[in-house]
C-alpha cells in the first residue's frame, strides 16, 4: 500500500514523502493515528497545493516582518515616566510600557514577550531595545524616555 506521511514517522520517513509499507500497518496504525493518509493521485495534488499555499503564507510573514523592522528605523516611542530628585526613574521602563506606546503612537501592536532589553531603563534619554519580530528576524527600536 502506497502513503502519504502528513507527519515524520521515526523508523519511515519524514512529512510529504511517498512509501510503500504492508496493508495493515499502513491501515490500522498510520492511517488509523493520523500519520499518513492513502497515496492517490487526488491526496497528492492536494497535498502539493496546501504546502504551495503555506509556502506563500510563509513568504507574506517573513515580508511582513522585514518591513516591521524597515518601520523601526523612522521610529521613536516617546515614554514620559516620572523621575526622582536625583534624575533617576522611579522603577524602570517596562516591556508593557514600550508595547502600549508604540501601538499609541505608531499603531504597531507587538506582544510584550517579543521584546529584548539588555540592561534594564532606567535613566532619561534615547535607549535601543531588540524586538524579535518572528523568522529569525530582529528590529532595533528606539525608545526615548522623558522625565515628568
Amino acid at each position: 500500500m502506497k502513503i502519504l506521511l502528513i507527519k515524520d514517522v521515526k523508523s519511515l520517513g519524514k512529512t510529504g514523502e511517498i512509501k510503500e509499507v504492508k496493508d495493515g500497518y499502513g491501515q490500522n496504525f498510520l492511517i488509523a493515528k493520523g500519520f499518513a493518509k492513502r497515496a492517490t493521485p487526488e491526496v497528492i495534488e492536494e497535498w502539493k497545493k496546501e504546502q504551495v499555499e503555506i509556502a506563500k503564507r510563509l513568504q507574506e510573514e517573513i515580508d511582513e516582518a522585514k518591513a516591521t523592522a524597515k518601520k523601526f528605523d523612522n521610529i521613536v516611542v516617546k515614554i514620559t515616566h516620572k523621575i526622582g530628585a536625583n534624575g533617576a526613574l522611579f522603577g524602570s521602563v517596562t516591556k508593557d510600557e514600550i508595547a502600549d506606546e508604540l501601538k499609541k503612537q505608531h499603531g504597531i501592536e507587538i506582544d510584550k514577550k517579543e521584546f529584548n532589553i539588555k540592561t534594564a531603563i532606567k535613566s532619561t534619554g534615547l535607549h535601543e531595545v531588540d524586538v524579535k519580530l518572528g523568522h529569525a528576524i530582529h528590529g532595533t527600536l528606539k525608545v526615548e524616555i522623558v522625565g515628568a
